[in-house]
């Protein structure tokens, strides 16, 4: 299972999580975090599988104001994140190896002094999903996503996030 959250000013709470398409044991895959200060994509194999749009000007939080992190894990998550404690981790298979090659990153240096950051020009700074993207987010959300914090009422008594009633692929 892969689990995406988005954390700005230090809270998460939005998280969806994915079943892939192919057994990501067999070979190395790319995971991507396109990251600009209008959304951030996440893809695998550059097949889009998420979408964060920039919605602070409408209350939403999004990190724009902090340096970027990523964080990797084996988790074992046996409560609401893994389907209310469901599907509990196979101890079995242990042990649980992750390994990463190739590792990339381009992107902006944070200044802590000013809260804001210096960038090269690039194209991922105003990079978008285009119609087959977005065909084909729908199709890996429809058929593979697991959970989608913006339809658990259980989470969300008093409503869903504001984001959750957007179009998700602006």
């Amino acid at each position: 299972t892969l689990h995406t959250n988005v954390f700005s000013q230090g809270k998460g709470n939005r998280e969806q999580q994915f079943h892939l398409w192919f057994d990501p044991t067999t070979a190395f895959h790319t995971y991507t975090i396109l990251w600009n200060s209008q959304r951030i994509i996440f893809l695998v194999d550059n097949i889009p599988i998420r979408v964060f749009t920039n919605m602070e000007s409408q209350g939403v939080p999004f990190p724009s104001k902090q340096p970027m992190s990523i964080h990797s894990s084996l988790w074992n998550a046996d409560e609401w994140a893994t389907q209310g404690g469901r599907v509990k981790a196979d101890w079995t298979n242990a042990p649980f190896v992750a390994s990463y090659k190739n590792f990339k990153a381009e992107g902006c240096i944070w200044n802590p002094a000013s809260a804001s950051s210096t960038c090269s020009p690039g194209a991922w700074q105003t990079q978008e999903l285009d119609a087959a993207g977005r065909n084909r987010i729908r199709w890996v959300q429809s058929k593979y996503m697991i959970y989608n914090y913006c339809s658990d009422l259980k989470r969300f008594p008093q409503g869903v996030p504001y984001e959750c009633k957007q179009s998700r692929f602006l």
